[in-house]
């Protein structure tokens, strides 16, 4: 009788405590806060946007791409360096590579060439700060972290200028 009571309570223990590594996955993903999200959402795009503009660089075709480029690394970078920071005072940790949808985004401008390859930046750079600036505005908005909605405030200017630029830069490009 004793053994029997033993192996259920280790099995309900089990169970609470997570033997199961799907069920911790699910677990994590629920846990995870708005703000925490904003935070990895924010490291993945701004890890995006360097490796975008470091191939903006090496492969545009066009002056306006290049310059477009070293713009959203150097900015981005800087950008990536505060959010680390803060997301280590924060203990979350950051994403180091892009996820599967990013990356496949990437892969897919990695191919392209030339005029081909400048108006496909500049468009990505167009609908990818749209969304950025949607998510900054609703994290200075709506956070409850008040480090993270004034971060988010602040960069906000910033992913506006950057959206301004892009929209700049692929009117030029159009118009060869």
């Amino acid at each position: 009788m004793l053994a029997a009571m033993a192996l259920l309570f280790s099995c309900q223990k089990k169970s609470n405590n997570g033997g199961d590594p799907e069920m911790n996955k699910d677990q994590i993903n629920v846990s995870i806060n708005p703000d925490e999200e904003f935070v990895l959402a924010a490291a993945e795009g701004g890890l995006f946007e360097v490796k975008l503009g470091e191939l903006a660089v090496k492969k545009g075709s066009s002056p306006e791409i290049r310059e477009l480029g070293q713009m959203m690394v150097d900015d981005h970078s800087k950008v990536n360096q505060e959010l680390a920071a803060l997301a280590q005072k924060k203990n979350i940790v950051l994403p180091t590579e892009l996820g599967d949808e990013k990356k496949a985004l990437y892969d897919e401008l990695e191919k392209k060439q030339g005029r081909d390859f400048d108006k496909a930046y500049a468009d990505l750079m167009v609908k990818d700060h749209k969304k950025d600036i949607e998510k900054f505005e609703k994290e200075a908005n709506k956070g409850e972290d008040a480090e993270l909605k004034n971060f988010a405030s602040d960069k906000l200017p910033t992913l506006r200028h950057h959206l301004q630029m892009a929209k700049d830069t692929k009117e030029q490009c159009e118009a060869r």
